[in-house]
């Protein structure tokens, strides 16, 4: 009986070929870290270059100061309290998109996007407009006590604006992956309402949920034009340090304004480098257990 001829395939040309698709890594990495660095390390070296000419002294004297540090807690406690309200409303708003159909469905859909496409000194004036003493909404709250307009909550309020987007759009997506047949498996196999969301779906969705918070808590913390109107820019009380940073840059203290920036430089970096790795952390457990 006669065999049909067997052909064998070189392992080692197949791999060849299919890496040879794109540019080897030399050019690919040599590529990156030239557009890496004409874009980001170079920036940020010379900002620490500038601050580099202060003495230690007058550094630490500058960053110290209490107009500084008052700034560094309204930034980032209102980054963090914005990306922390992005997260849980952001989920919400991806998971009714995601799973219902309703009328001006896309629409809604649309006015996720609307922070991205509006100018920042838009929408700041817009909500200070709206939440000031005698704007729409902020008239109704006044005989109540409070107060958003020129406050921390006002700064807090303008952050969660321009934030959300970025919550909505990372978790949208893998969100619609999700099949809806591992919920209904997990409802006949007995598992309570708590259990699936808390078991089954938030370990799905929690790096998208940390890589969401990480860009609205980043863009938060480097915001200005959003905040600059609806802060009223007090010292020691309503002053973000993008502000402090762009009145040293007013008056030409340049060494100033970059000692200022280096501080959010490092502490930003540190912060997202902890959310980088906790995402990680998550991704690797949530493997482990699947």
């Amino acid at each position: 009986m006669l065999h049909p001829p067997q052909t064998f395939t070189d392992d080692s040309k197949t791999k060849r070929i299919r890496k040879s698709t794109l540019p080897g890594f030399g050019l690919t990495m040599g590529f990156t870290v030239f557009y890496m660095s004409l874009i980001v390390l170079i920036p940020l070296a010379g900002l620490l270059f500038k601050a580099s000419s202060l003495s230690w002294a007058d550094f630490w004297q500058l960053i110290s100061s209490n107009r500084a540090l008052a700034s560094y807690r309204l930034t980032f406690g209102a980054s963090l309290a914005a990306a922390l309200f992005n997260v849980i409303f952001g989920l919400n708003i991806a998971w009714i998109l995601v799973r219902y159909e309703f009328p001006g469905k896309r629409l809604v859909d649309a006015l996720v996007d609307l922070p991205f496409a509006l100018p920042t000194a838009v929408a700041d004036i817009t909500l200070t407009a709206i939440y000031s003493v005698n704007g729409w909404v902020g008239q109704w709250l006044e005989p109540l006590g409070v107060k958003i307009a020129y406050t921390p909550l006002g700064v807090t309020l303008a952050l969660t604006f321009i934030g959300l987007p970025f919550v909505v759009r990372t978790v949208q997506p893998v969100l619609a992956e999700f099949e809806a047949e591992v919920e209904e498996a997990a409802a006949c196999l007995g598992a309570s309402r708590q259990q699936t969301i808390f078991k089954i779906i938030l370990p799905t969705l929690l790096p998208a949920l940390l890589t969401g918070f990480a860009m609205a808590f980043a863009r938060a913390i480097g915001e200005y034009g959003s905040v600059v109107f609806i802060s009223g820019n007090m010292p020691m009380r309503t002053e973000i340090t993008p502000l402090l940073i762009m009145t040293r840059l007013e008056q030409f203290d340049y060494a100033g304004a970059a000692a200022l920036g280096s501080v959010m430089l490092v502490i930003s970096f540190l912060l997202l480098l902890l959310i980088n790795g906790l995402q990680h952390w998550s991704q690797r457990h949530n493997g482990g257990n699947t």
